[in-house]
């Protein structure tokens, strides 16, 4: 889930520097070292960004006109922070921003521990505040963004200490409990302010957010004449927002949507936490929706824009991995090397892999694997980015075994077919050991994988099933038993009996899973068609094995028709050849030997198989082709392929039949429209 968004902060951040132009000229009451050069760096920081290169200019000029003013520090290590991408880059910016804060609790003390109902005194006092919570804010930022835990920690406890009637910009009892759900499967071991278990963790998390309402209702008398409306619901809003994040993650669904609705139709309301509060319940189409809201409120963060990621796993759900696919590839182009890019590739490599293109997954999981992320404003952290990789690593050995297999219908007489499965089999043997020894290592397990939809997971449901198909079936079996009975998401009991089936077709149970999976599609009414299509497909995919075991051709034959119908992507990486209808509109010879080297089961007389229309273009060295259902919808579009080489004409024709395209063949975004 994603820190309160940097938009809000920003918003807040205007309005106080827009005060502080008319403030900064207000000379402390207390006596200061170098009077006239402080109240001269007053004079000249009106109206000066910190966040640009004026705003560096700016902290030079202030240093040189006195270096012991907290001042210079802070402008130089706000702007390192604020142009901070990378670890070097935030390391960078501690020097100064911890110079910065002890010059200005070394001078300023006495302001700092002042607190008043009197506007004309907390007008006087109200800069350095400001400044503190600001400085505390990046460096905070910075100590995290370093993986200085320990340090953040101490920070928030050293805010504290001056028990300031209002915090600008760093909430100390919100960055507590967000330092502490962030670090949750860590114990006392690792760091000196957490428990010993993820559920102490989180009572630890809720608890300092209980003591931020505490503190805003302590603080209220002295300031509810000095602020407006908004200003003084600032602290408990922001309490609200971390509340929605910590019962959302503990399936707490009430709790989690009665803080969503408290913060409804305010400028702090996140919309892409909310988006994932929906998914976690399966209702992708509402999801989606907060998502591309939240896409308004972001661009331009520099950091992990959650929603992309996420929205990508629901356009996957909804049978568009292409659609998905071209615009992460568009948004890696735009962000280029900064925090997020490393996410945005691994959901790239995802939608090209539910897309059929297993050349480009592989090219942008090396490139994920090959960047060094920084995980900033999101919980998610480094276990998840690895665990995502080498799950999406896995799953694309077992479709690179499917498609040696898929390309070659006679490869068990093929030795060269032996020697590349050996070598592919070996491949994923290790990588499902290295697997296994992190998904055994995982503390979370409970919450991130066998729930199936949780706001800490970072894989699609159906890439669960490839880590889990080799396990123990008993065990699932049991747990996922259990889970049907316990979870009270009503939409989501749907993906536990799919995948029950699917553990009774492990087990040769196939008229026991015919069943489930019969029964429940009774109840069609909580299965979304269009944002559930992946779902669906999986359940005709499961129903079509269990007719062509039990010989009943007829069904298999309408099953797998169905799951073409719905997302054809998926036929050849299944467990079955594909059934189709072949009819020629003029001849290539050498094209048709090659097609028929594929494992697409032609059938003449059949009712449900997809009907196939190619039409070799005379004069041409072109061919046409077009996939209708059994329903006569269109499923592949005319399309026109170019034969410069037969083989691979054939090639690029069988998975086109299967609507499998390259993604380097797709316009960009922008240029499209």
């Amino acid at each position: 889930m994603k820190i309160m968004g940097r938009h809000i902060k920003a918003w807040l951040l205007l309005c106080l520097l827009m005060v502080l132009a008319a403030q900064c000229l207000v000379v402390p009451s207390h006596a200061e070292p170098n009077p006239a050069q402080r109240a001269e760096i007053r004079a000249k920081r009106i109206g000066v960004p910190v966040d640009n290169e004026e705003g560096l200019a700016a902290s030079r000029a202030f240093l040189r006109i006195d270096s012991t003013y907290y001042v210079g520090w802070m402008y130089q290590g706000l702007y390192l922070e604020a142009r901070a991408a990378d670890l070097p880059g935030y390391k960078k910016a501690i020097p100064a921003l911890e110079r910065a804060l002890d010059l200005l609790e070394k001078d300023y003390a006495s302001v700092l521990s002042i607190k008043t109902k009197d506007a004309q005194e907390y007008y006087r006092i109200r800069p350095v505040h400001e400044d503190y919570s600001a400085i505390a804010e990046g460096l905070f930022n910075a100590y995290q963004y370093t993986d200085r835990q320990e340090a953040a920690y101490q920070l928030l406890r050293r805010v504290l200490r001056w028990d300031m009637q209002k915090h600008w910009v760093l909430q100390p009892y919100n960055m507590l409990a967000w330092l502490t759900h962030r670090n949750r499967f860590y114990t006392k071991a690792q760091f000196s302010f957490l428990g010993n278990s993820i559920a102490e963790n989180e009572a630890k998390a809720n608890a300092y957010l209980d003591s931020g309402l505490v503190f805003a209702e302590r603080m209220k008398p002295y300031n509810q004449g000095l602020f407006s409306e908004y200003l003084q619901d600032y602290e408990r809003l922001s309490v609200y927002h971390y509340k929605c994040i910590l019962h959302a993650y503990n399936f707490e669904i009430d709790s989690a949507a009665k803080y969503f609705s408290l913060m409804e139709e305010t400028v702090m309301f996140p919309y892409n936490n909310h988006g994932t509060f929906l998914a976690i319940q399966a209702r992708f189409r509402e999801a989606l929706e907060e998502y591309d809201i939240a896409a308004m409120w972001d661009m331009g963060d520099k950091r992990l824009l959650e929603w992309a990621y996420y929205a990508s796993i629901i356009k996957i759900y909804s049978g568009q991995p292409l659609s998905a696919a071209i615009g992460l590839r568009d948004l890696t182009q735009a962000v280029g090397s900064t925090p997020g890019f490393g996410w945005y590739n691994i959901a790239l490599a995802r939608a090209c892999a539910y897309q059929g293109n297993m050349e480009e997954t592989q090219r942008y999981i090396d490139r994920a694997a090959g960047f060094r992320e920084l995980h900033i404003g999101t919980t998610l952290g480094q276990t998840h980015y690895e665990f995502a990789l080498n799950l999406l690593r896995l799953q694309a050995v077992d479709k690179a075994i499917a498609q040696m297999k898929f390309e070659n219908k006679s490869w068990y007489w093929k030795p060269s077919c032996w020697w590349q499965l050996i070598k592919l089999k070996f491949k994923r043997l290790s990588q499902k050991y290295l697997l296994t020894n992190q998904f055994a290592q995982n503390p979370e397990r409970e919450q991130v994988i066998y729930k199936i939809f949780s706001t800490e997971s970072v894989v699609s449901w159906d890439e669960i099933w490839y880590l889990i198909r080799d396990f123990s079936s008993n065990f699932f079996y049991k747990k996922f038993e259990q889970e049907l009975k316990q979870d009270g998401r009503e939409q989501v009991y749907k993906y536990y009996q799919l995948f029950l089936a699917k553990l009774d077709i492990g087990r040769g149970n196939y008229r026991a899973a015919s069943q489930r999976l019969q029964t429940m599609l009774q109840f069609r009414e909580d299965i979304d068609a269009a944002y559930e299509r992946l779902f669906l497909a999986r359940v005709y995919e499961a129903l079509a094995i269990c007719a062509h075991a039990m010989d009943d051709e007829q069904a298999f034959g309408l099953y797998a028709a169905q799951m073409y119908a719905l997302y054809p992507q998926l036929l050849p990486y299944a467990d079955f050849a594909p059934q189709m209808r072949l009819f020629y509109v003029g001849e290539n010879k050498e094209i048709d030997k090659h097609l028929r080297n594929f494992d697409i089961d032609w059938v003449a007389n059949s009712r449900y198989a997809p009907k196939v229309i190619i039409h070799y273009l005379s004069g041409q060295d072109a061919l046409e082709y077009s996939v209708v259902d059994y329903k006569e919808n269109v499923i592949v579009p005319k399309t026109t392929i170019l034969i410069h080489d037969p083989e691979e004409a054939a090639k690029t024709l069988a998975y086109g039949l299967f609507n499998i395209v390259s993604l380097d063949t797709q316009p960009n975004v922008d240029k499209a429209n």
